[in-house]
């Protein structure tokens, strides 16, 4: 797809849904109040995933997901490593990267799935042993595909933190808010609330305006999942979400001059 120009928010496309957002740049979480959020997320902030619901390839909604089988999606991370990985110091580029890293990125993702509480110090050697078995034709030795798998590992994690981290935080707060309608409950807010804070994760501007409003409205539909807002009423929420990056990064994260 072409790049708009006009485009302010330069967010790039996600692979499954088509909604804003495959190449994270930045995170933040919060809303009224979001220091709260961000006290609790702590090192979580850095790019963030999106997450599929149930079985691998059921998509739940670009970042939206369901508590139960709630997964990072392994396909949407190896892409958004495709532009990142030469970037990163251990990237050889005389390699190939759909044959020599992405198993990696893959193989920590996956690996951080399975077990969302493990320290990386103890589930290193274990990851190390399974290695030759899960790199497939990857020509990359442990030594040299460890900082990669360990790359995507530490992106999953702050995944699963920041959404959870905001859940928690909007779960006690979302009927306080201005734009709550009595006839919808949490679950119906939640896949909003996780849609701004995706979005802004891939806006390299941080500004919200027509333009970003105009790209969240087109990808709504699809990051909704089982929510029963339409964007009309969902757009507070999104809104919500996504300003909270203010309270909680230092300085002047949206470069507003505020």
């Amino acid at each position: 797809m072409a790049k708009n120009t006009n485009d302010t928010t330069d967010m790039n496309r996600d692979p499954i849904t088509g909604a804003p957002g495959s190449h994270p740049v930045g995170t933040g979480v919060g809303g009224v109040g979001g220091a709260a959020v961000g006290a609790a997320i702590g090192s979580a902030f850095g790019p963030i995933g999106t997450l599929v619901g149930g079985a691998i390839g059921t998509v739940a909604g670009a970042a939206v997901g369901h508590n139960v089988g709630e997964r990072v999606d392994p396909t949407g991370e190896t892409e958004a490593w495709r532009s990142d990985a030469s970037t990163r110091p251990y990237y050889d580029k005389s390699l190939d990267y759909d044959r020599d890293y992405a198993p990696a990125y893959r193989y920590g993702t996956e690996a951080r799935s399975e077990n969302r509480t493990e320290a990386w110090d103890r589930a290193e050697n274990r990851l190390q042993s399974g290695w030759d078995s899960a790199k497939g034709e990857s020509r990359l030795a442990w030594d040299k595909a460890r900082d990669a798998v360990r790359d995507a590992w530490d992106r999953s994690d702050r995944t699963y933190k920041t959404y959870d981290a905001t859940d928690r935080y909007y779960e006690n707060r979302f009927n306080q808010a201005d734009y709550y309608k009595a006839d919808y409950s949490f679950d119906d807010y939640k896949p909003a609330y996780r849609y701004g804070t995706y979005a802004r994760s891939q806006s390299k501007t941080g500004q919200w305006d027509d333009n970003t409003e105009r790209e969240l409205e087109r990808g709504w539909n699809a990051a909704k999942g089982t929510s029963r807002l339409a964007w009309t009423d969902a757009k507070g929420a999104v809104k919500d979400a996504w300003h909270g990056v203010e309270r909680i990064l230092p300085g002047d994260a949206d470069h507003d001059g505020r």
